[in-house]
């Protein structure tokens, strides 16, 4: 009898693990602008995203970042700003002035970082800070010295 209540809560303490480790993990997506500060600020080789890179989203968009990743662009008092590169994934935030909105963005680099493929979501139009407008994808290039020179083409 004393046996048997010394292994009781063992044998609870099992079944409640078995019970854990059987239900599935629910993975929700956080935008960028809800990670703890530790990630947010989290230090990386950010130099590689500095210079003039062409915004690809239906038109051409012009994008100059510093050495940190930050920088604006004309379309609507645009502003860019870094939150992580780990590996090759950029996560930051844009901010548009001239339309009071702004919202998240994760870039995926190749390789070399001479280009990415990008999605972008609201987190905020005007005094809504929970919108339902979805947002899109895009792809972001690195200009090249011969570009730069003028043989980009103009925006449709």
């Amino acid at each position: 009898m004393l046996l048997r209540y010394k292994c009781a809560p063992i044998l609870l303490a099992c079944t409640l693990l078995m019970a854990a480790c059987t239900k599935p993990a629910v993975h929700r997506a956080a935008p960028i602008d809800s990670l703890p500060p530790s990630m947010a600020t989290q230090p990386g080789d950010r130099h590689v995203l500095a210079g003039e890179w062409e915004y690809v989203d239906g038109a051409v968009l012009q994008l100059t970042l510093d050495e940190q990743g930050n920088g604006r662009y004309e379309w609507k008092e645009g502003r860019f700003e870094t939150q992580t590169l780990v590996d090759h994934t950029w996560h930051g935030m844009w901010f548009q002035k001239e339309n009071d909105r702004d919202g998240g963005f994760t870039v995926e680099f190749s390789p070399d970082f001479s280009e990415g493929e990008g999605r972008w979501w609201y987190s905020r139009i005007g005094s809504d800070h929970a919108p339902t407008e979805k947002g899109g994808t895009f792809h972001l290039s690195r200009k090249t010295d011969l570009m730069s020179r003028g043989d980009t083409p103009p925006a449709p």
